[in-house]
C-alpha cells in the first residue's frame, strides 16, 4: 500500500466528475470505499473537501490517500509523449485490461498503430517483443484496430491460444461493440447498414469506398447501430456493432448514412463553413468499447475499455451519461 500521493488533473479531464476520475484511474476502488474516503476528508482537491459529483478542472491537485488497490491497473490515460518515449514493457503494462496464462487484452491508445507500415515508427506488434516468454514465445496479434481507434485489443500468449482466438474471429463467434460520436443524428434510432466495400489506393494510403454488388474486389459489409444519446440535432453518441470485419467498416458506414464520425481524417467530409465545436478535439471519436470472445480454455472472456481522454472530454462537454449505455 503506497503513501499519500498528489496527482494533477490533465487538460483532457476538464469537467469530469470526481467519481468518474477515480473509476478511470483506480478501477479497483469500489464506490463505497470512495465515499468513505470523501466523507472523512482523506481525498481533497487543492486542499479542500469535495464530493463525488465535484467537477474537476485542469491543473487542480487531487490528494490520494493510501489505498489497497492494484497500482498496476491505476496508471490512468497514456499521454501522447508516453507513446513516443516510454519503454515498450512499461507502456504495454499500462495498457493491460486483462491478463491470464493464455490471453492478454490491451486498452490500445488512439494514435498508435497495431502493425508496421509506411511512416510508422512504433507499433504494438513490435512492442510485444518486450514480452517474449522464457521459452522464446512472443505474444501474437489475433485481430486489428485502426491506428486512430482506441480500445480493446486481444493478444494471444501462446500459439495454441492464437489459433483458437483467430478461429473465433473468423467464424464470427465474437461480439464487438464500439462507441462513436457522429455529426448529426440518424433518422432511425437503430438500424442495419449493408453495403459492398472495395479498397482503393490513394496518395493518403488505403481508402475504402462503397461499391456495387459484383464489382471486382468488393466485399459485403454489415454493421448495426443504435443511438444512445444526442446533443440536440448536432451530434449523436452511437453504439455500433460490425457483423463483418472489413477495413474501416464502421467509419465508411457512418459516412455512408450521412453521419460521419468526428475527427475521421479519411471519411469526415463536412461543409466548408462547418467548424469543430469548442472543447472537442479533432481526433477520431471511435472506441472499441467491449469484446466478448470464447476463451481458449473454455467459457467466455468479456472485457470493456474506458473512454480515451479526447472522447471523455467530449462526453463531459455534451453532458452524456455513461449510465445511458445500458451496459451489464
Amino acid at each position: 500500500m503506497a503513501g499519500i500521493e498528489h496527482r494533477t488533473v490533465d487538460a483532457d479531464e476538464a469537467g469530469m466528475r470526481l467519481d468518474r476520475w477515480f473509476k478511470l484511474h483506480f478501477p479497483g476502488l469500489g464506490f463505497g470505499a470512495l465515499q468513505k474516503l470523501l466523507r472523512s476528508g482523506q481525498i481533497r482537491i487543492d486542499g479542500g473537501r469535495v464530493k463525488s459529483d465535484t467537477r474537476i478542472e485542469p491543473g487542480q491537485s487531487i490528494r490520494i490517500p493510501p489505498m489497497d488497490v492494484d497500482a498496476k491497473r491505476a496508471a490512468g490515460p497514456i499521454a501522447g509523449r508516453d507513446l513516443k518515449h516510454a519503454p515498450d514493457a512499461e507502456l504495454l503494462r499500462r495498457m493491460v485490461l486483462h491478463e491470464d496464462a493464455k490471453v492478454i487484452v490491451l486498452n490500445k491508445p488512439a494514435g498508435i498503430a497495431v502493425q508496421g507500415g509506411s511512416g510508422v515508427n512504433r507499433h504494438i506488434d513490435q512492442m510485444l517483443d518486450a514480452w517474449v516468454s522464457p521459452k522464446g514465445e512472443k505474444p501474437r496479434l489475433v485481430h486489428r484496430l485502426d491506428r486512430d481507434t482506441a480500445g480493446v485489443l486481444v493478444i494471444a500468449r501462446t500459439r495454441g491460444a492464437a489459433q483458437k482466438l483467430t478461429a473465433a474471429f473468423r467464424e464470427r463467434d465474437t461480439k464487438k461493440t464500439y462507441w462513436s460520436l457522429v455529426k448529426g443524428v440518424p433518422r432511425k434510432r437503430e438500424d442495419k447498414i449493408s453495403t459492398w466495400l472495395v479498397k482503393e489506393q490513394t496518395p493518403d494510403g488505403d481508402r475504402m469506398r462503397i461499391a456495387k454488388h459484383g464489382e471486382d474486389g468488393a466485399d459485403h459489409a454489415i454493421s448495426y447501430y443504435r443511438i444512445l444519446e444526442q446533443a440536440g440535432q448536432d451530434f449523436a453518441w452511437l453504439e455500433m456493432e460490425p457483423y463483418t470485419g472489413r477495413t474501416h467498416q464502421l467509419r465508411v458506414h457512418a459516412a455512408h448514412i450521412g453521419h460521419p464520425i468526428l475527427g475521421d481524417p479519411k471519411y469526415f467530409d463536412a461543409d466548408l463553413n462547418w467548424t469543430f465545436p469548442g472543447g472537442v478535439q479533432n481526433k477520431l471519436h471511435l472506441l472499441a468499447r467491449h469484446i466478448d470472445i470464447p476463451h481458449p480454455d473454455g467459457g467466455r472472456l468479456s472485457v470493456t475499455a474506458p473512454l480515451p481522454p479526447h472522447m471523455q472530454q467530449s462526453w463531459n462537454l455534451f453532458g452524456f451519461d455513461l449510465d445511458n449505455a445500458g451496459e451489464d
